[in-house]
């Protein structure tokens, strides 16, 4: 079998219909996007627990994320996923330091998953959840043709079912963060907040990613489209191809930046 890219977050669903293995560990980064993406976060708790110093804490942390940017520059890595994570990071860190208050330094995943419980919502009320948009979009470009690209996967009843309900449940995880973590800020138990925001955020992402393949890997191999090309595929192998191009389902080579500030949120 060939060598394929390993593929990340909502990239990794939009294979569910190709019959590929799917991976947890590298559908949220690897070993090494876990440590990225968490190490930060951890930092910021432990050293603020031990020191008390604000600042102090706050330049750790935003060096130690700046390491880790540079690590993979020297590698000759992709540092993609990890500048986004940089980034967000860098918003934790500014709004806490401009605050003066540690617990600031958790308002940005507040607001990040008040926004895509609102837009997931609207998702959901228009008959185009978030979710099936997103992992269609990633598995087929929509250069051309939009509407017929939008009926294709609204109307089968199972996918969309499927895409329904893996939509709902993003939405409860986002809001289930909020729900524990926001009586936490109000109340300044930093250290509660750190703990709860690192088990709430990539375990969680991990977990809802795992559950998502679960939901719509079926209904999406007995899509329509996907059997079909299975048919082709199958035919020419068997060398019972009449000249067909055997396209089939093109392998979809671009990979989304992966959400390396889920352990910050």
């Amino acid at each position: 079998m060939a060598d394929t890219k390993k593929r990340q977050g909502f990239a990794a669903l939009a294979a569910a219909g190709n019959g590929e293995d799917f991976s947890v560990i590298d559908a949220i980064g690897g070993i090494r996007g876990v440590v990225e993406s968490m190490l930060p976060g951890f930092v910021f708790v432990v050293m603020f627990v031990i020191t008390s110093d604000l600042k102090m804490t706050i330049i750790v942390s935003a060096v130690l994320a700046v390491l880790l940017v540079v690590v993979r520059l020297i590698q000759h890595q992709t540092v993609l996923g990890a500048l986004a994570g940089l980034i967000s990071i860098a918003i934790c860190l500014i709004w806490a330091w401009n605050t003066h208050e540690a617990r600031n330094y958790y308002m940005y995943g507040f607001l990040t998953n008040s926004i895509y419980i609102v837009v997931l919502a609207i998702t959901l009320a228009i008959r185009v959840p978030g979710v099936g948009f997103l992992v269609e979009f990633i598995r087929s470009l929509p250069t051309e043709h939009f509407r017929a690209w939008l009926a294709d996967w609204r109307g089968d009843r199972k996918l969309m079912r499927a895409y329904d309900i893996v939509t709902a449940m993003w939405i409860g995880v986002f809001a289930l963060r909020l729900v524990v973590q926001v009586p936490l800020y109000l109340t300044n138990h930093v250290t509660w907040l750190g703990t709860t925001r690192l088990l709430m955020g990539l375990p969680f992402w991990a977990l809802a990613i795992w559950v998502s393949y679960l939901l719509i890997a079926d209904p999406m191999r007995h899509h329509p489209k996907f059997k079909s090309e299975d048919d082709e595929d199958e035919q020419a192998e068997n060398g019972e191809g009449t000249g067909i191009d055997n396209g089939g389902a093109v392998e979809d080579d671009v990979n989304t930046a992966k959400a390396t500030d889920e352990g910050q949120r």
